[in-house]
């Protein structure tokens, strides 16, 4: 085990190191790096077009010619991936649609609807048994809040409480004797012994107090010894208190039923769970959610495991098999330029998992909206974004309803005369509008700022509210049954808008459609997509004129991102010396490349997404419509730097739980161990020996430390401390 010295030195060295990150970093713009031969453009092609290369890559790439290589990953088509699949074969949620998500994994709305008679309770034992429940954990919910209403209601007022008036009420009370005051305190004492322990040793004990508990208290009023005793007050358990202790006595027989089943067979544990009553698998579910219930998932395939998870939190199943998911394919795919273009869209058009429904819905998004257009037509991920639940509920556009719409002013619809899209008159002062109806202007605003021309892209208050108005109607069919996208005349907003200086006609949809393609062809939006991009693959501020080509493409290519692409990873300036390592990672890149680095093997990646949160980038957590910075200022600090370090330390040292990493392997294997050689080799095999003098040193130092009771850093340790290297951090 490490002594405190061996940690405190490690430590120091860490520091060291991260403190060096945002100086280095500084002075990467001055100072270029060495000329981009053969390897150091496969080294570079590496970490701009995937999440980092992994052992053998960079001789792969240079085998295969640096220009093919790139011209592959532009056509993901081309690439089998087959691998894949398996991996993500186990995720059951990647392959559902919305409404199976809905119906398998319900979110609080499903719930009460089941509740309220609205909706059949599933019949197949386990997914009744998810429903089960949280049904039952909301009926203890509201049967709760009404003990705590009634006790309210009962509690006698102070005034009642208080003795009649006496004579002499104004004079001090007399003390009581010596032997009542005893007396008391020993009653006292006994009644607490024999009230429930909140927080007992052991189930058995607890269960065994519960059952021995008197739910009355009784009380003498014996003003001396010889004094004739009174008569026996009884002072209730309010009823709210005693169904508390009944309920907590049946969990503490609970807890004891589930530990019995805890060394069973998987396969048996498994249906002894799912034939539990109601009560029994609340316990159960409470147990997972603290984390003491993950030993009831061993030995279990990834569909017991699922419906056990989701029994405590089945929203929560969703989300982590999705986070899972973009883990795995960042790590493993061989379409890594399709990935960092499908993590790139999803930032741009980003949606909020912690918004009501969203996480049910964002599975949808990312794999049917985002992914498939990644390196299509923009306009194409343009609309398909636009129509998507997930983005239609971020920003609050399937409520958004026109002031002068047949919904706004209470006017039924009337099958059949005159269309979709032609409104009664409008010049009806005393119409009565409908509460609770309004004109959202959330997307309007973000569509052009965030998606299309920029915050500087030349539009007014007045084109938001005209787009607004535009987009009115466009919402969600049946949202709380995971439907699509629906388009409803009678929200829309009736006569024309005026967007740009352009005239849009009234037709209901299209003019939808008719301010996208105005937008997606702007060139404004050219130039905005493009910077975006270039901030992406090549620096922070990318250089004018190369932003202005990739615009030039964009426009004539009508959008097709792939050509925009190709004029970038073409550019002299994307090949320029100073943009050699000058990209400082995001949190995700960075796990994700020190991941592929080690060649790890990762067996379950939900531990990697909670180092994401640690490093404060939760995946599809990012709340406001601007998604995360790509800029190295937003990531860079000491403190942040030193998770960076923890994480890496922790990778090497097999201390993330779910993910292998085999140092030995790295070290080079040598029977003959030399911590010279074995860092040579590191160095070589995680950063292809860009390693500074400083980090070299450093690390040598530690090597070759005369300390009597600390030990050099193993193979482990090295192979951390490069991996937290400012140069690790830069791609």
């Amino acid at each position: 085990m490490t002594s405190t010295v061996e940690k405190l030195s490690a430590s120091l060295l860490c520091l060291s190191l991260a403190c060096a990150v945002p100086q280095l970093i500084a002075k990467k713009k001055d100072q270029p790096a060495p000329s981009a031969n053969e390897q150091k453009r496969a080294v570079h092609a590496l970490n701009r077009l995937t999440f980092g290369p992994r052992p053998g890559d960079v001789q792969q790439v240079m085998a295969i010619g640096v220009d093919r290589w790139i011209d592959d990953q532009l056509h993901p088509e081309k690439i089998s991936d087959s691998t894949m699949d398996a991996r993500l074969a186990p995720l059951r949620t990647l392959h559902m649609s919305s409404k199976e998500i809905m119906e398998e994994f319900p979110d609080g709305a499903m719930i009460q609807q089941v509740m309220n008679g609205k909706r059949r309770m599933p019949s197949d034992p386990e997914r009744r048994a998810i429903y089960q429940v949280q049904i039952a954990r909301r009926e203890e919910k509201r049967e709760r809040k009404s003990e705590k209403q009634a006790a309210v209601v009962t509690q006698p007022s102070a005034a009642a409480e208080a003795p009649a008036p006496t004579m002499n009420q104004g004079a001090a009370p007399e003390p009581p004797s010596a032997a009542e005051g005893a007396k008391t305190a020993e009653e006292l004492a006994a009644a607490a012994a024999a009230s429930p322990d909140p927080q007992p040793a052991t189930p058995a004990e607890s269960a065994m107090n519960m059952m021995s508990a008197p739910t009355t208290v009784s009380t003498a009023d014996n003003t001396s010894p010889s004094a004739t005793p009174a008569p026996q007050v009884e002072t209730k358990m309010s009823p709210a208190e005693q169904a508390e202790a009944q309920r907590r006595e049946d969990r503490l027989y609970t807890d004891l039923k589930i530990q019995s089943i805890a060394d069973m067979p998987a396969d048996e544990r498994y249906k002894k769970i799912l034939a539990m009553p109601a009560d029994d698998q609340i316990a159960f579910a409470n147990a997972m959610r603290g984390g003491k219930g993950q030993d009831f998932l061993a030995g279990m395939n990834p569909a017991q495991r699922e419906v056990l998870q989701a029994m405590n939190n089945p929203q929560g199943v969703v989300v982590d098999e999705l986070a899972q998911a973009k883990l795995l394919r960042a790590i493993y795919s061989e379409r890594q330029l399709e990935e960092v273009m499908t993590d790139f869209w999803f930032n741009h058009f980003n949606v909020f998992v912690g918004k009501g429904p969203e996480r049910l819905l964002l599975t949808n998004y990312e794999q049917q909206v985002i992914r498939p257009h990644a390196l299509g037509k923009f306009e194409d991920l343009l609309v398909a974004t636009a129509k998507s639940p997930a983005m239609l509920f971020y920003l609050d556009n399937w409520l958004s309803v026109g002031p002068n719409s047949m919904q706004a002013l209470g006017i039924p619809a009337r099958p059949g005369r005159g269309g979709p899209y032609r409104y009664p008159r409008m010049d009806r002062p005393n119409a009565k509008r409908k509460q609770n109806s309004g004109l959202n202007e959330n997307y309007g605003r973000e569509l052009l700022e965030l998606h299309t021309l920029s915050v500087n892209g030349g539009y007014s208050q007045r084109d938001v509210t005209e787009v607004a108005k535009v987009f009115t109607g466009w919402t969600i069919d049946r949202p709380n049954d995971g439907g699509g996208f629906e388009f409803d005349a009678r929200k829309h907003e009736p006569g024309p808008k005026f967007v740009l200086g352009h005239r849009i006609k009234p037709k209901g949809e299209e003019e939808g459609r008719e301010v996208l393609h105005m937008l997606a062809t702007s060139p404004q939006t050219a130039h905005f997509i493009s910077l975006k991009l270039a901030q992406r693959f090549v620096s922070d501020d990318p250089p004018p004129a190369l932003v202005d080509r990739m615009a030039k493409t964009f426009e004539k290519k009508k959008g097709d991102i792939r050509e925009v692409l190709s004029t970038l990873f073409h550019s002299p300036e994307f090949w320029a010396e100073n943009t050699y390592r000058a990209k400082v990672k995001t949190p995700l890149e960075f796990v994700a490349s020190a991941v592929r680095a080690t060649g790890a093997d990762v067996q379950d990646a939900t531990p990697l997404a909670r180092q994401l949160n640690n490093m404060g980038m939760q995946l599809y957590g990012a709340q406001p419509p601007t998604g995360y910075s790509m800029k190295a200022e937003t990531w860079v600090s000491s403190a942040a730097l030193l998770n960076r370090m923890n994480f890496a330390l922790s990778l090497t040292s097999g201390k993330v739980r779910g993910v292998k990493v085999d140092t030995a392997q790295l070290a080079g294997d040598s029977s003959t161990p030399d911590a010279a050689i074995e860092l040579s080799a590191m160095e070589a095999k995680l950063l292809a020996a860009d390693v500074s003098k400083q980090t070299h040193d450093s690390i040598v130092a530690q090597l070759q430390t005369p300390s009597k009771n600390a030990k050099p850093p193993d193979a482990n340790t090295m192979a951390g401390l490069l991996i937290g290297s400012p140069e690790f951090q830069r791609r």
